[in-house]
């Protein structure tokens, strides 16, 4: 946990690892018929309710099926918190994330930090790497940050 953590900081830092792609909430990923199952295992809030993490599962494509929905502050004139999605690239979401593996800090420079390990498809060899999803979330700004740390493979 310890390394998470530790890697977690480095990308704050500005560590070099593979951007990703955050996108408002404005196409089919932000389908709640993505809402990995069961609901309740695959769906986290921090920050005392203010921010939610849920796993999206697609099954389509195969490569790439699974997306991370955020909702956090700040909030629209409605109340409403902004609405994100992590994908890979474009509409291309992830391998694998193991969302019971997700792990959080906070650094009250940075804002909260998530990490959740998971797998990378890996086209000229038709296999997947381990790899760590980072974020980073600045409520106060509504700034996200998404990268991939791949740990082995």
């Amino acid at each position: 946990m310890k390394l998470v953590f530790a890697t977690i900081a480095t990308l704050m830092a500005g560590a070099p690892a593979l951007a990703q792609e955050v996108s408002a909430c404005d196409d089919w990923r932000a389908s709640v018929r993505g809402l990995a199952e069961p609901w309740e295992e695959n769906s986290r809030t921090f920050a005392n309710g203010k921010t939610r993490l849920a796993l999206l599962d697609f099954g389509e494509p195969a490569a790439g099926p699974v997306h991370i929905l955020i909702l956090s502050p700040p909030y629209d004139e409605l109340g409403d918190r902004q609405c994100r999605i992590v994908s890979a690239r474009g509409t291309i979401g992830f391998y694998d994330l193991d969302f019971s593996g997700l792990q959080a800090t906070y650094d009250p420079a940075i804002g909260l930090g998530f990490a959740i390990p998971g797998r990378s498809y890996l086209p000229e060899t038709d296999s997947a790497a381990p790899m760590y999803l980072l974020i980073t979330l600045n409520q106060a700004t509504g700034d996200i940050q998404a990268r991939v740390q791949v740990t082995g493979g």
